[in-house]
């Protein structure tokens, strides 16, 4: 919610209230910053306790304008007035949330404790409200009636929806409950995202004789002395949890004991019986979750999250996931087969497991295609790709970027741009953060600092930043990609790209804020153009000679595209089957995790060379994030990428009239419509699955 008029009153009063502080706290005063842009240099952690309880008690004062207004509801006093409330709290949880997970510390991390109880509250506050819900509904009993837009009577219905969803038509017992459960839940998913953090920076593998980095490429091995000097080891090797180190590891590794070693230290994070333990904390989510969605009747978690979504119920997950899981299965058997008889070959007499499957793929990828991660990585430095996504925007779009040296960062290693249309008019401020560090989450990310809306007939534009954990310069080397964090790059450049070209009035309903299993659309096609020719070879240059990357190598790419499907197919569906299987428990009961998890992979026949690619105790995406019930949108939403991407095959890569096409239905529109609507709308007809098939070599 984005903040309405206070009336002149309630304004002066609320002033008066932080004078005092206003000169010495950023969030009581406008930014003075290009662009409205956060002033990081200025912020500290003692800000964000005051700016959060003056900017719920400012949130109050709204919600109560609205409440006690004598004019009966309308959609422009109720409806809208409760969209564009909330700025002044929206103004630092977006700093607050974004920083916590892109560069935290010991005191971020107490105030995220301290306050996400008061968030709870005050969240339940607004929604368990029943004079601001006899409003709402008031004005939903008459939206026929009214003369609205198509984006007007989504926000209305979804505003309707939410507040049933939240527990308005509760009895005032279930009220109380409802409140328990969500502070609950709010506590215990920080605690849970908290410690995978922790697990992540206590492991280190620390190599101290020369002899051990036997099959290591030298960057791999330059990465390990510089992570070795960052904590003060002299004359050693480390390699941590960070995929960014451990994946390279896996992969070159001679010394099959210490393979094992960081393997089984990543897939046993939160499942040490330690401090930072989940087991415990994910079955408490799983039961509270099982809970709520039975007190607002509905039979499990996933059929409260499907509701909303394109997936509408369990069912349909599961019908999909079936129709994938039996082909990839049998192709990551004949992957299996493939890689034990190299083993053989080798005079090995082990039995492949999971922490020999990178190695030996790797090697047989080398064998078959003459081709390996070390032979693209130097024709993929970091600023290339960025640059050579940018410029695939130009291409579809006319879209620049500039980077901005005025602009406040909040680390070293972050970079800002302005976006601007064509014409040279500005679309908005993209931040991209790459670099691994102790003090950042893991994996990749996109969020705002603020969304795209319109407000009294001016546009306010959005601030999008892309969060990624890419290995640092070694050394004299820059940074180099693998062709993985090539598509990792562009995917979430694509959420970038839909927060940025969003052009919607209402800022719940614009940029990313779409279905769940609509949001990876965007984000997964621009990996269809990562890696094809003719986009390579406007940014694959080699780092030392500038050289463009040969059409020889380009073809071994392309011959090597289906390699290894069976085991990344496996390794995501089978977290996907986890997921749903966590959340379609209709038990409150807490389980047993590990046993659970065992069921249900034993149900599907999981192969033992496979670890699922996220179990539970670090299954962060559903037990922290805004995934549960919903990891399956990745695959969802590569039926719909791979269909509309076959529209670019169609008419050419960097199609002007299909490009538009792209904008103005999917990426412009944030959630104004119904997913499918708009889907229909670019592509004239429902997605069909064999191009996804086809992609994986699954057909």
């Amino acid at each position: 919610m984005k903040g309405m008029l206070l009336s002149i009153f309630t304004l002066l009063v609320a002033i008066s209230s932080c004078t005092q502080q206003g000169d010495q706290n950023p969030f009581f005063s406008e930014y003075k910053t290009p662009f409205g842009t956060a002033p990081f240099r200025k912020i500290r952690e003692e800000h964000y306790m005051p700016a959060f309880k003056e900017g719920m008690r400012w949130h109050k004062e709204e919600i109560k304008a609205i409440i006690t207004n004598p004019e009966a509801p309308t959609f422009a006093n109720t409806i809208e007035a409760l969209e564009y409330s909330g700025d002044q709290l929206d103004k630092v949880s977006n700093v607050f949330y974004n920083l916590n997970a892109a560069n935290t510390n010991d005191q971020m991390q107490a105030i995220a404790k301290e306050v996400a109880p008061l968030l709870s509250k005050h969240s339940d506050d607004i929604s368990l409200n029943d004079t601001l819900f006899q409003r709402v509904k008031a004005v939903y009993k008459q939206k026929d009636k009214l003369s609205l837009s198509v984006e007007q009577k989504t926000l209305l219905d979804k505003y309707f929806k939410d507040f049933v969803r939240s527990g308005a038509n509760l009895s005032p017992k279930k009220k109380t409950r409802m409140r328990e459960i969500n502070e609950e839940l709010s506590v215990s998913s920080l605690k849970f995202g908290e410690n995978i953090l922790k697990e992540n920076n206590a492991f280190e593998l620390v190599i101290e004789n020369e002899d051990d980095l036997a099959g290591l490429p030298a960057n791999v091995v330059v990465s390990g002395v510089e992570a070795a000097k960052e904590r003060k080891y002299e004359g050693k090797w480390v390699y941590t949890l960070h995929k960014s180190s451990m994946i390279p590891f896996l992969q070159y590794s001679g010394k099959r004991q210490l393979r094992e070693k960081i393997f089984t230290a990543y897939v046993n994070r939160g499942n040490n019986n330690d401090e930072y333990d989940n087991k415990a904390i994910a079955a408490k989510i799983a039961a509270l979750r099982a809970e709520r969605a039975q007190l607002l009747g509905f039979p499990t978690h996933a059929h409260f999250i499907l509701d909303k979504n394109m997936a509408k119920v369990p069912e349909n997950v599961y019908k999909l996931l079936d129709k994938l899981w039996t082909p990839a299965l049998k192709r990551a058997k004949a992957e299996t087969r493939e890689l034990q008889k190299m083993i053989n070959r080798e005079g090995n007499d082990f039995v492949l497991e999971p922490w020999d499957w990178w190695y030996h793929a790797e090697k047989l990828k080398k064998e078959k295609y003459d081709l390996d991660d070390e032979i693209l990585r130097p024709y993929f430095q970091l600023k290339n790709v960025r640059q050579g996504a940018f410029d695939l925007a130009t291409k579809l779009w006319g879209i620049t970027f500039k980077e901005r040296k005025d602009i406040p960062i909040y680390h070293e290693g972050v970079k800002v741009f302005e976006v601007k249309e064509a014409d040279g008019s500005h679309i908005g401020i993209f931040y991209t953060d790459y670099f691994v560090r102790a003090s950042k989450r893991g994996g990749a990310w996109m969020n705002n600092y603020r969304d795209q809306y319109v407000e009294n007939g001016e546009n306010v534009t959005p601030i999008v930043t892309n969060v990624c954990n890419f290995s640092k310069p070694a050394g004299e080397k820059p940074s180099l990609i693998s062709p993985d964090q090539v598509t990792t790059l562009f995917h979430e450049f694509g959420h970038g790209l839909h927060g940025l070209l969003s052009k919607c009035t209402y800022p719940s309903i614009s940029g990313t804020d779409v279905a769940r299993d609509f949001v990876e659309l965007p984000s997964q096609i621009m990996e269809n153009w990562a890696l094809e020719q003719e986009v390579l070879k406007t940014y694959a240059r080699h780092y030392e000679t500038s050289e463009t990357i040969p059409d020889e190598l380009i073809e071994k790419i392309k011959n090597a595209g289906l390699f290894n499907q069976g085991f990344k197919t496996v390794e995501y569906l089978a977290a996907s089957y986890l997921d749903m299987d966590w959340h379609t428990l209709t038990t409150t009961r807490e389980q047993d995790i590990l046993e659970f998890e065992d069921y249900s992979l034993n149900r599907i026949k999981l192969i033992p060379e496979i670890v699922v690619r996220y179990r539970t105790p670090y299954f962060r995406h559903i037990f922290a994030g805004g995934y549960s019930s919903g990891y399956y949108s990745y695959i969802w939403a590569e039926v719909l990428d791979a269909d509309a991407f076959q529209a670019f095959k169609e008419t050419g890569l960097f199609d002007k009239k299909t490009a538009k096409a792209f904008r103005d239905n999917v990426l412009s529109r944030g959630g104004t419509e119904e997913p499918m609507v708009l889907y229909k709308r670019f592509r004239g007809a429902e997605p069909n699955i064999d191009a996804l098939l086809e992609r994986r070599g699954l057909k």
